[in-house]
């Protein structure tokens, strides 16, 4: 094929061609031939390898290819949408099609997608909202009068005081405004400067930008984060992706899924043979463990961060889901500034909130904030030319994150309803923590610690070696387990080694989210498939 290509090219230019008396280097033909030289250099394997993807690939074959491709994302996981959730969007589409399966539906507790699942949204959240996008709403008499000024305040903030302009790269103002008061009265009046205050695309991006700023060096002096095992996988992928050293803590399950200090000094440890540690991240309440940490084990964990001069991370995304009879969501931040000048003056922070998940669940929305807390004034120089490149984060997500810290207050006209809406949705999700555990926990061989917050349950199974055995051949056993679960009941959950456990050990991870009817149907199938596995397997 590469003959016939030059061949015809010489036809046509024919003063290109290379033996050509006169002809000069920039000629087209011999800058596209130059490098022939090079060529000697290419092992006789290597020029053959070139010349089959040639003939696959068209003449000059491709440019990207998975050998040509960045390396470290090659390595990014993401369990909570991996093959075992592919898997059950193929069967959605079976049924559809009419293939008969032993059930009549896919039921996915495999993402903490509330809206998806059937939670409602707030009323007046996607009233100012629909204002903000439609301002002729603004005129119709069926929309309450706190709600119109909540929309009118937000668009006056905005660039032809429209949603489809960009915003500031840091935020809309009035929204950072909104966020710093709200953080102040959540701490009890510490101050929050707005100036320390970033908008961001869901809690996500605001991590993914705080570990860019953080990953630098080579060899043993690469950096290192330290994160909870279990984890989201969120920061496995994020620091593969970035060629980060992933440093794991494991959680105490037997506690709770509790952190241990003794633990995280034993992994800092041994990550200082190899890495550079810079950072410390913490899920609280937890993610995918749903655990409330203690106010004295943040105590520990801060004191520990000063003590080894780490960065904190705290992904609080999850404050207003707490369940558990004496459990109680205390923010990093009130805590180090209540530990005094000691830590407040000198423990760097970062702390992450979302709109996606406490009572709103408006994942699509992709709104969020993080705020930094004793960041050096040249690294926020630095942030704020990395946000700015993304130049503003989706507008109609940060009106969204403006209206969940700025709410209805009382004595203004949606305050009844949003209050009633929004305690109706905590305590639907704490019944259905409540029910998860107890049924699980009359299963044998699972035991279910209690889903104290967030959205989750992380129950371990216990697996025959048999089991073990049959899975060994292509999959984690939870793995295997999990897709016998969704193949035989149309059940879609996540298998632990997703998320990390220790070895020797299984899990799968379920959310609470589905309606209380099919949570029950869920857990009915869980439970007689266990016993089915665990009588096949026996």
């Amino acid at each position: 094929m590469l003959p016939l290509v030059l061949k015809s090219f010489q036809q046509q230019h024919p003063a290109a061609h290379p033996s050509t008396p006169g002809v000069h280097s920039s000629s087209p033909l011999h800058r596209f031939t130059a490098p022939s030289r090079a060529h000697s250099g290419l092992s006789a394997s290597r020029l053959g390898y070139a010349k089959e993807k040639m003939s696959e690939n068209g003449p000059w074959g491709k440019v990207l290819t998975i050998d040509t491709m960045n390396p470290t994302v090659k390595k990014v996981e993401y369990a909570v949408r991996g093959p075992i959730v592919q898997r059950a969007v193929q069967i959605e589409k079976e049924l559809r099609e009419g293939v008969k399966k032993p059930f009549a539906e896919v039921i996915k507790a495999n993402i903490g997608d509330a809206h998806a699942m059937g939670q409602q949204p707030i009323t007046f959240f996607r009233q100012v909202l629909a204002m903000c996008s439609y301002p002729e709403l603004l005129n119709d008499s069926s929309f309450p009068e706190d709600a119109k000024h909540r929309a009118r305040r937000i668009l006056q903030s905005c660039g032809g005081s429209s949603l489809g302009a960009y915003s500031a790269s840091q935020g809309i103002d009035c929204v950072l405004q909104d966020v710093a008061r709200y953080i102040e009265r959540r701490d009890g009046g510490i101050p929050c400067n707005p100036e320390n205050v970033y908008l961001t695309t869901g809690a996500s991006d605001g991590i993914m930008t705080m570990l860019k700023l953080l990953v630098c060096g080579e060899d043993e002096g690469r950096t290192g984060v330290m994160i909870s095992i279990p984890q989201y996988p969120l920061y496995s992928a994020a620091l593969a992706e970035l060629g980060a050293v992933q440093i794991n803590y494991y959680l105490n399950e037997d506690k709770c899924w509790s952190m241990d200090l003794s633990e995280l000094k034993r992994s800092l440890k041994e990550a200082r043979r190899h890495c550079n540690p810079r950072a410390l991240c913490i899920i609280n309440p937890g993610n995918p463990t749903g655990q409330v940490q203690s106010r004295d084990c943040i105590e520990d964990v801060i004191r520990f961060a000063a003590k080894e001069r780490l960065l904190l991370m705290a992904d609080e995304v999850y404050q207003d889901n707490v369940y558990a009879e004496g459990c109680e969501f205390h923010s990093f931040k009130k805590v180090l500034f209540e530990m005094g000048p000691e830590y407040s003056d000198s423990v760097e922070l970062v702390s992450f909130h979302s709109t996606s998940k406490c009572y709103m669940g408006e994942c699509g929305f992709r709104g969020g904030y993080m705020e930094i807390i004793n960041m050096d004034p040249e690294v926020k120089a630095q942030l704020n030319k990395l946000v700015s490149v993304r130049l503003c984060p989706p507008v109609p997500g940060q009106a969204l994150m403006g209206l969940v810290v700025n709410p209805p207050q009382p004595g203004e006209p949606s305050y009844i309803n949003f209050i009633k809406e929004r305690s109706a949705t905590l305590s639907a999700l704490a019944e259905k923590a409540r029910l998860t555990e107890e049924i699980l926990n009359t299963v044998p061989g699972i035991s279910c610690n209690p889903v104290q917050g967030a959205m989750y349950s992380f129950p371990s199974i216990s697996l025959s070696k048999a089991a073990i055995e049959e899975a060994a051949n292509d999959q984690a056993p939870d793995m295997f387990y999990c897709m016998r679960l969704l193949e035989e009941t149309g059940i879609c959950l996540v298998p632990g080694s997703g998320f990390g456990q220790k070895d020797g050990t299984y899990h799968f991870r379920m959310t609470i989210l589905p309606p209380m009817d099919k949570l029950k149907v869920l857990l009915t199938k869980v439970k007689e498939f266990h016993q089915r596995f665990t009588n096949q397997y026996s």
